[in-house]
Parts: C-alpha cells; sequence; structure tokens
C-alpha cells in the first residue's frame, strides 16, 4: 500500500519515519480516504508498544503521515531471523 522512509524533521531536529501512500494508489479517493482515517485511529492511540504519530498530510500528490522511528530490523528481517510470529 505504500512505503515508509527515515527521514530528518528540520523544524523539530529529530529522526522520524515517513509513511507515503503508493503514488499508483494516490489517484483514488476511496484509498486516499482510508489512509487518513488509518492515521486518525494511529493517532487516537497512546501506548508504550505503539508507534506515534505525529501528522499527516492528504492534499498533496502523494499522502503521507509522520510518525516516530524506531530503529531496528525491518519486518521481513524480523521474520527470516525468527520464523512467524
Amino acid at each position: 500500500m505504500g512505503i515508509v522512509v527515515r527521514a530528518f524533521d528540520q523544524k523539530l531536529h529529530r529522526v522520524v519515519a515517513i509513511k507515503m501512500l503508493a503514488p499508483s494508489l494516490a489517484e483514488n479517493a476511496e484509498v486516499r480516504k482510508r489512509f487518513v482515517r488509518e492515521a486518525r485511529a494511529a493517532a487516537a492511540v497512546t501506548h508504550q508498544n505503539c508507534i506515534a504519530i505525529h501528522g499527516v498530510e492528504a492534499t498533496g500528490p502523494v499522502p503521507y503521515l509522520v510518525m516516530q522511528y524506531m530503529d531496528g530490523k525491518t519486518l521481513p528481517g524480523k521474520l527470516d531471523a525468527t520464523g512467524s510470529l
């Protein structure tokens, strides 16, 4: 559905993760609405085991959300190392 990249927030001087909707899906209005609903739902959760959402932008050509960056293995890397969860 999209990709996540590591970035640096120059205004707040911190490393963040940016989740971008796949450009091929960004033209679909329903997918864009679902993406924003996902961001709102995730932002409503506050728990030590959940990533904090810092912001969402849905008006540009590719919607994205900015979230807390967590250093570590990717999910595929974890699955390769330990098998299924």
